[in-house]
């Protein structure tokens, strides 16, 4: 028997399918896997920390196995992975070292801190070699947003963000970084299987009303 599955991307399209022109959204509550890091995302620290964000996050997703399946669950696709990105300076700074960043993957809502330690305790006897101490459970809530479909390899975004930049200036909108709410990308392509020029990364701003 089929099991219909939830796919979030397609469920909130608003959230993950804009379209090519900036749009403004309200982003709500969701919950997260997240794990901080800083430095250049090519460098070691980075692709650990999305390794453990989607060991962690399919270890959830096959948590209906044991006999002690979380109260609520349901079918889903895991969702895309994100990140918040931001610089140890004022403003960007192309130095890479100097990157600030939360690597993360949404969770439904019947994901708990109950339900995480006991997946870290499980993953962590079949990966004894990943340490997931720094990944946890959080609810990030972004509010008002401009975002859109960025199409095209990252080091194309500032063009978009122009053209979202734009967009607030037309519509009496400023943006309102702090330190929760920063620069964000849905990556919706997997750039290891994607050419550059095809890929798509939503990017999302948050913003409020002059």
């Amino acid at each position: 028997m089929m099991v219909d599955k939830l796919d979030f991307k397609k469920k909130y399209k608003d959230l993950y399918l804009p379209g090519t022109d900036p749009v403004l959204v309200e982003v709500p509550p969701m919950r997260f896997l997240m794990v901080d890091g800083k430095g250049d995302p090519d460098g070691e620290s980075y692709p650990l920390a999305v390794q453990k964000l989607y060991t962690l996050s399919y270890g959830i997703k096959m948590s209906k196995m044991g006999e002690d399946k979380p109260t609520g669950y349901f079918e889903y696709v895991v969702p895309p992975l994100e990140g918040l990105w931001d610089s140890e300076e004022v403003g960007f700074d192309p130095n890479r070292d100097k990157w600030v960043w939360t690597s993360m993957i949404r969770q439904p809502d019947f994901v708990t801190e109950e339900l995480l330690y006991r997946v870290k305790e499980r993953t962590a006897k079949k990966k004894p070699e990943l340490d997931l101490n720094d990944v946890r459970l959080a609810v990030f809530e972004e509010g008002l947003c401009v975002q859109m479909m960025h199409i095209g390899p990252f080091k194309t975004e500032p063009e978009s963000v122009a053209r979202m930049t734009s967009f607030l200036e037309a519509n009496g909108l400023t943006e309102n970084f702090n330190d929760l709410r920063k620069h964000h990308e849905i990556y919706l392509s997997d750039p290891r299987k994607t050419a550059p020029e095809k890929l798509k990364t939503v990017l999302r701003h948050p913003v409020k009303r002059l």
